[in-house]
């Protein structure tokens, strides 16, 4: 029992994004798929929706539950914010790509291609977020 206790400790960051990466997911999923049943708009339109509610999820979460940033002043904050939302802009150019190629190039289903993608998306965000956003805390 010791063991499993050290590892999950050892591991509890990473078990922390995932769990926070699936909550991600899944409401960038519901609201990728509820737009897409809901309305007639371009798969784009619906994704850039999807993102921008589920970055603010995620922003949230690592923030708060995963890296435990302690940042107090408004520049700091202004700075891991900018960086956070400047990373996730990135990946969002990548995952426009990856939407692309799967659906309007290889004629795939939109929600398999979505699922696909976030996937990568969660792998690319996490190294972002624990490399270049919540590396350097504020006491």
């Amino acid at each position: 029992m010791k063991k499993i206790v050290a590892l999950y400790n050892q591991y509890l960051e990473v078990i922390s994004y995932l769990f926070w990466g699936v909550i991600t997911t899944l409401v960038n999923l519901g609201v990728f798929a509820g737009l897409h049943w809901l309305t007639n708009w371009n798969y784009m339109i619906n994704n850039a929706i999807a993102w921008f509610i589920s970055v603010l999820v995620a922003y949230l979460s690592n923030k708060t539950y995963v890296f435990h940033s302690k940042t107090v002043s408004v520049l700091g904050y202004l700075k891991e914010m900018a960086s956070f939302f400047g990373g996730r802009l990135l990946v969002l150019g990548l995952e426009m790509v990856i939407l692309y190629v799967g659906i309007t190039l290889l004629s795939g289903n939109e929600l398999i291609v979505k699922i696909i993608d976030n996937v990568i998306v969660v792998i690319v965000n996490y190294f972002w977020s624990k490399w270049a956003v919540f590396r350097n805390h504020e006491s």
